[in-house]
């Protein structure tokens, strides 16, 4: 059931590309209240992007975390990168990037952003769609694989401690106080108690409008 989620995911969000690709002609002209005022051609595909203080964390693909200067949104300008082959989801968080490399979660130190360096990585067993960071922890929404829960209080040494099968595909997870907020294809949103890391459970659940169709999440309050 699991891979046909996913192959069947696959193919709507192949759609959704191409659709984005065409989208700017179709919607230009509803967009007059907003306007470019800048912008910066990365080498290769960017996927992802995390903004702290003056810099933009971009997640580029094939060319690796792209790090650029945004102080004068008008003229961005790249400082450094940290290339590593795959590069396609990021989240910075205090003097780290955590960068999702395919199965591969690198932690990168950003503390002098012109020199950037990794420190220490964790192999998921799954393809890592999203990170969102709480304390001492990462939570990955791993596709096929469920939320792997990872402690990263030793940058170095990141290793799992938790873990829980949604028995869907994740694809979005965003952590707000005791609770994962989790994008589930298959069966909407789905709310985990992660009050002990180890040992995540579901005390919500919540289906949305297009039958399990969800692929990101966001919370405030």
């Amino acid at each position: 059931m699991k891979r046909s989620l996913s192959f069947l995911c696959r193919a709507v969000f192949s759609l959704f590309v191409i659709f984005s690709l065409l989208a700017p002609a179709l919607w230009a002209q509803d967009s007059l209240n907003v306007r470019l005022v800048g912008s910066y051609d990365t080498p290769s595909r960017a996927w992802d992007v995390s903004v702290s203080g003056n810099y933009a964390y971009v997640a580029d693909g094939d060319s690796g975390l792209r790090i650029i200067d945004i102080s004068n949104p008008s003229s961005p300008s790249e400082v450094s990168a940290y290339r590593e082959p795959g590069s396609w989801r990021v989240t910075v968080f205090g003097n780290y990037a955590y960068v999702a490399d395919l199965k591969i979660l690198r932690i990168v130190d950003i503390s002098n952003p012109y020199s950037p360096f990794e420190v220490g990585s964790y192999n998921s067993p799954g393809i890592i769609h999203e990170i969102s960071i709480s304390g001492s922890y990462a939570y990955l929404a791993d596709e096929l694989d469920g939320i792997r829960i990872v402690d990263i209080s030793n940058p170095n040494s990141p290793f799992e401690v938790g873990f829980y099968d949604t028995s869907g595909v994740v694809y979005g997870i965003a952590v707000s106080g005791n609770y994962a907020y989790v994008a589930n294809f298959g069966q909407g949103l789905l709310i985990l108690n992660i009050t002990n890391p180890a040992s995540p459970f579901q005390v919500g659940i919540h289906d949305t409008p297009l039958p399990g169709f969800a692929h990101g999440v966001a919370v405030s309050g």
